[in-house]
């Protein structure tokens, strides 16, 4: 069986890989430390780690700060705050003057669990993606994590990092070649295209095999990256499947399938099916119940496969 972990810790791991190589890099906390596994580089590096209690709006101007002396700020908190709590400061002192500030969103999704819907981040996406100047980044598994949190240090400018909490297999197996902006073809296919982000990356892939088993050939994208987006992509899956559908553990209203949407109306229009969470708040359960009972699985992106076909047709 697969290992199983969560995105989180794929991050923690690269902080202290990334405090080790790169002294600029500094690590703040809103009072979670251990829940975005930002106490590993803590207890490896103290001193260049700062904690600033329940206040996420001082710790983004804080980041930015730290932006303007040259250093390289991760700021960390659950992704539902960081968003939502924090979003004037992260438009306005780190976006609006292209700080070069990494924002950490951990506990995205429903996921989440029993936390309910007030720790539910299903909006964040959609917000941080609004913003000019800001990158958003949703891996897969705790391994694309590992290689994004990497990859976004050498990148300049805003980004904005999505993790979770749940536990799912490793799936990918990165040598050096993860790009940020560029999606990935896990499965190939004729049909038509899922074109997934984050952890529904897993379910897409299930469902790829489910509906081969009716003869039905799915490409499957990770759209690990959900701005920049990958338009060549999209573009070419569209003119040779001839169908989409979107899946992601949060909100339809804005979220990457409205960004994939975006792209196919202005460029090559095919029929789309969006699977995520439609307009509405979750509720408090354990988090396979919760992505059961919202459609986040294969059978959900099964169902939205076979009508959009249908509307191929």
């Amino acid at each position: 069986m697969a290992d199983l972990k969560p995105t989180r810790d794929g991050f923690g791991e690269a902080l202290v890989e990334l405090g080790k190589t790169n002294e600029e890099v500094v690590v703040l906390s809103a009072d979670l430390t251990s829940s975005v596994r930002a106490n590993w580089f803590r207890e490896k590096y103290p001193e260049r780690f700062f904690d600033f209690g329940v206040a996420e709006q001082d710790m983004m101007s804080t980041a930015a700060g730290f932006a303007l002396c040259g250093k390289i700020p991760f700021a960390t908190t659950f992704g539902i705050f960081a968003s939502g709590r924090a979003w004037d400061q992260i438009r306005l002192s780190i976006c609006y003057m292209n700080l070069n500030v990494k924002v950490v969103g951990s506990h995205g999704g429903i996921s989440v669990g029993p936390d309910g819907a007030s720790h539910q981040a299903l909006e964040e996406i959609t917000l941080m993606r609004v913003l000019p100047n800001m990158t958003v980044i949703v891996p897969c598994d705790s391994e694309e994590a590992r290689v994004a949190t990497i990859a976004a240090v050498s990148h300049k400018g805003p980004v904005y990092l999505r993790l979770g909490r749940e536990p799912f297999p490793i799936i990918t197996n990165y040598k050096g070649d993860y790009r940020i902006g560029k999606a990935v073809t896990m499965a190939d296919g004729s049909d038509l295209t899922i074109i997934s982000t984050g952890i529904m990356v897993q379910e897409a892939m299930k469902a790829c095999e489910e509906l081969k088993k009716q003869g039905i050939s799915a490409r499957v994208i990770n759209l690990h990256t959900v701005k920049p987006i990958d338009k060549d992509v999209i573009v070419k899956a569209a003119k040779e499947t001839g169908a989409i559908v979107t899946a992601e553990e949060h909100t339809v209203v804005g979220g990457m399938g409205s960004a994939v949407a975006e792209v196919l109306a202005e460029n090559f229009p095919v029929p789309v099916k969006m699977v995520g969470m439609k307009d509405r708040f979750g509720e408090s359960g354990e988090a396979r119940d919760l992505m059961k009972y919202f459609g986040l699985t294969s059978e959900g992106i099964n169902a939205a496969a076979l009508e959009v076909l249908k509307l191929k047709k």
